[in-house]
């Protein structure tokens, strides 16, 4: 698997390089076409030129939500600036036919070729349908639903291993606490997230066994005043380091902010909302991802070039660490920066034996592991010794 990572890589790295010198030949009157366009003029507009590429992205809250989708509108940024690259934004759109609306809309109005449409629920039927209908426009889902048996060849997926991120923000964490106890406000519970929070407390627990991670379920992935409540609710239990996952960390991380506890972000940046408190943060760094689909994309036919179901973790650059915040220690940095060196080249495994549930169930045997590729990480449906909750 690590040979066909490394293949992967090398693949990737002659693509982009190929496709940065094709970009460079395109003119510099193209320059003007790649500026990202207003919110107003997002889904608006002429068919592209024929050698100007128009890409969409759609989201499903606002762009500027500190998190899941201001997160992507970065990495749309990115790719604005690549000569001979049109983007088109809509935000707010709605898991309904409204993101099918806005599809179609992309494509037929402003001719767009490759479309990522973010938000979890678009795949299924959204995506599906519109893929069906337009087969020459290739569709990339933020997620790991592609199925090759069953699902249109010019629709994909792409999603990262976050949980990297996540553990070595727990390691920051584990040493910045005084109370041992942290905390993590949590949407829903699906793997992904089951994940997130048992990576965060094994790597706060790989350097202070003593601490442990109160978790409080809101139930939606965004519910502003839960998120609120639950913050204080963890505050008030003695609680010193909270994170989460959710669509817009804002509301946590300012109530931390006001309650003087610190915080570990998600998705994006939110180090500006909390000066005093922000240790670091797991981000996506969806730039690198959609230039290297946007490079594909210019030499060729994308899926020669890349799978239909993408994934990635430090070493592939699909996420990064927010900057330490200013009471990160620098013992903890050390810790934190060598955890990420070690899972950045594959001799740290996060998920591996012994592990045992919340509940004393041994999950994984001693002298076993599982790697970041392992199947059974997408079905995990458990809380891991040092867990304080339950799975809803």
């Amino acid at each position: 698997m690590k040979s066909e990572r490394r293949r992967h890589a090398v693949i990737m790295s002659k693509v982009v390089l190929g496709a940065l010198a094709l970009f460079m030949g395109l003119g510099c009157s193209k320059n003007q076409e790649s500026a990202a366009p207003s919110a107003a003029g997002s889904a608006s507009g002429s068919p592209a030129a024929d050698d100007t590429l128009t890409v969409g992205f759609i989201y499903v809250g606002p762009k500027d939500d500190y998190g899941y989708n201001q997160a992507h509108h970065e990495g749309a940024l990115v790719v604005s600036k690549l000569p001979g690259v049109k983007i088109r934004e809509e935000e707010n759109v709605p898991e309904t036919d409204d993101a099918q609306k806005t599809m179609q809309s992309m494509v037929s109005l402003d001719g767009a070729k490759l479309l990522f449409p973010t938000s979890f629920g678009y795949f299924d039927p959204h995506i599906l349908v519109e893929a069906k209908k337009f087969p020459d426009v290739t569709f990339l889902h933020c997620g790991g639903l592609y199925d090759a048996t069953k699902h249109p060849v010019n629709a994909g997926s792409y999603f990262g291993y976050i949980d990297e991120a996540q553990y070595v923000s727990g390691i920051v964490a584990g040493m910045t606490t005084k109370t041992n106890k942290l905390g993590f406000i949590a949407a829903k519970p699906i793997p992904q997230v089951l994940r997130n929070i048992n990576a965060f407390t094994l790597g706060a627990r790989s350097v202070n066994p003593k601490v442990t991670t109160a978790v409080i379920f809101t139930g939606d992935w965004s519910e502003p005043k839960k998120e609120a409540d639950a913050t204080n609710s963890l505050a008030d239990q003695g609680v010193d380091v909270v994170t989460m996952h959710v669509d817009s960390p804002k509301i946590i991380v300012e109530q931390a902010e006001k309650r003087g506890i610190f915080v570990t972000g998600y998705h994006a940046s939110q180090a500006p909302l909390a000066p005093k408190g922000y240790l670091t943060g797991a981000e996506w760094n969806w730039g690198q991802v959609y230039t290297q689909y946007v490079a594909a994309m210019k030499t060729g036919h994308l899926f020669d070039h890349m799978p239909h179901l993408e994934r990635g973790g430090f070493k592939e650059g699909f996420i990064k660490m927010s900057p330490y915040g200013v009471a990160v220690s620098g013992d903890a940095k050390k810790k934190a920066d060598a955890a990420k060196a070690a899972l950045t080249d594959g001799s740290l495994v996060i998920f591996k034996g012994p592990l045992s549930d919340n509940a004393g169930k041994q999950i994984i045997a001693p002298g076993a592991a599982m790697v970041q590729t392992d199947v059974n990480l997408e079905k995990m449906a458990y809380l891991v010794e040092g867990v304080k909750g339950s799975i809803p």
